[in-house]
């Protein structure tokens, strides 16, 4: 499961409907609809929400207002909360941990993506997101052993 800090701008077409399915999970999770993924580490930002459906929610409408932008639809009737929540901290090291990732993912699936847009630095985060100094989560398995 991959809930991207990263702005949907940034997501291949794989990326972003990878993204709706894994955030659709999420929902069901956070809302005890499966046993499945109940642990999982992307999770811990959304369940220390005060509002963990409606941030899943607003989760999900940012990845849909990009699916729209591109003229894709998402059935965003599967939305099961909605409503105005407050930003969700995160750090700017992980927001660069996750623009290094995508980079390579995108390197081996869509080349001609590969080229960061713009020579972009610091990435836009989703919108759900507040970007604060920090570095990279302890919940994020893939930077485990670059310590």
């Amino acid at each position: 499961m991959r809930l991207w800090t990263l702005h949907p701008r940034y997501l291949d077409a794989k990326g972003l409907t990878g993204a709706w399915r894994e955030a659709l999970l999420a929902q069901k999770v956070l809302s005890g609809s499966t046993t499945g993924y109940t642990h999982h580490p992307q999770l811990i930002r959304f369940r220390q929400h005060p509002q963990p459906l409606m941030a899943v929610g607003a989760y999900l409408a940012g990845l849909a207002a990009e699916a729209d932008r591109r003229g894709y639809h998402f059935d965003t009737e599967k939305i099961q909360e909605t409503g105005n929540v407050g930003q969700i901290e995160e750090t700017d090291g992980q927001l660069l941990w996750e623009w290094a990732h995508l980079g390579g993912k995108l390197r081996k699936r869509a080349p001609h993506l590969h080229q960061h847009p713009g020579g972009i630095i610091m990435p836009e985060p989703h919108p759900l997101f507040r970007i604060v100094p920090g570095g990279i989560r302890d919940w994020e398995r893939g930077a485990r052993n670059l310590g």
